[in-house]
C-alpha cells in the first residue's frame, strides 16, 4: 500500500486544498498570518500522515508522527475558528471544513489505536 491511498492521507489532502483554495480570498494584510499559518498546519497534517506510514518499522515513531499530525489537525481547527470569527469565512464553511477535520482526527485516532492494521509490530 502507498500513503497515498491512506484514507486519512486523502481526506487530509483534500481539506488542505479546499482551504488553499478558500484562503486565497483572505484579506492581504493576513498574508503572512491567518493564511500562511492556516495553510501550513493543514498541509502538516498530511505530511506528517506519511511520514508516519515510512516510520511505520519504528512503532514509537509511528506513534509521535500520528500524534503530530493530530495536533497540526487540531491546531487547523484553531485557525478555522479564527477565520470565521474574523468573518472571512461564512457559517456553513466553516461548518463544513471543521466537520471534514473532525473526521480527519477520529480517523488519525483510529490509526492510533489499531496500528497493526498499518503494518506496526508490536514491540
Amino acid at each position: 500500500m502507498r500513503f497515498q491511498d491512506l484514507l486519512a492521507y486523502k481526506k487530509s489532502f483534500s481539506l488542505a486544498m479546499k482551504i488553499f483554495n478558500i484562503t486565497k480570498q483572505f484579506p492581504k494584510e493576513e498574508t503572512y498570518s491567518l493564511t500562511d499559518q492556516i495553510r501550513r498546519s493543514s498541509r502538516s497534517v498530511t505530511v506528517t500522515i506519511a511520514e508516519a506510514y515510512r516510520k511505520r518499522i519504528y512503532p514509537k515513531h509511528f506513534y509521535s508522527k500520528l500524534t503530530d499530525s493530530d495536533g497540526e489537525n487540531s491546531e487547523t481547527q484553531t485557525w478555522l475558528e479564527f477565520a470565521f470569527a474574523c468573518k472571512y469565512i461564512s457559517n456553513e464553511t466553516y461548518d463544513e471544513l471543521l466537520s471534514e477535520s473532525i473526521e480527519i482526527g477520529k480517523l488519525l485516532n483510529y490509526m492510533l489505536l489499531n496500528p497493526e492494521k498499518f503494518g506496526v509490530r508490536k514491540e
